[in-house]
């Protein structure tokens, strides 16, 4: 097992000192040693982690989503456990998705019924005037 310090770690996880230290903040990543001088030292499952969130926040899911399915890749070995909850996450993504194209569609179709109609009132009013 490899000690570094964040530096390192971040350079590694291609990510900031600023984000490794949000993720800790939020429970996300923590370091596997510190010393009473402040120096955190963190190891490969910190980097694992690191990296199990960059795939994750990919896919779509939110940190809070993260923050609930990050343990579940590291308590089994398989994975499984985690592509499960991640699968349940992605497809609630998709419903709603749906449910909301749905309800841009009844809305681009009101529009279009609000559109003709100006439409016709304009024509109505423009023949009028004309006549006047």
């Amino acid at each position: 097992m490899s000690r570094m310090q964040i530096g390192e770690l971040a350079e590694k996880a291609g990510v900031s000192h600023r984000t490794i230290h949000f993720y800790e903040r939020l429970g996300l990543v923590s370091p596997a040693e510190r010393h009473g001088t402040g120096y955190r030292y963190y190891d490969d499952v910190s980097l694992k982690r690191l990296e199990k969130i960059g795939a994750l926040k990919r896919l779509g899911l939110s940190l809070e989503e993260i923050g609930e399915v990050i343990d579940l890749y590291f308590e089994d070995a398989t994975g499984v456990k985690g592509k499960r909850r991640v699968l349940e996450i992605l497809e609630g993504h998709l419903a709603s998705t749906r449910a909301k194209i749905a309800e841009l569609k009844t809305f681009e179709g009101e529009l279009e019924a609000n559109v003709s109609r100006m439409r016709t009132l304009i024509a109505e009013a423009s023949g009028q005037s004309d006549a006047a």
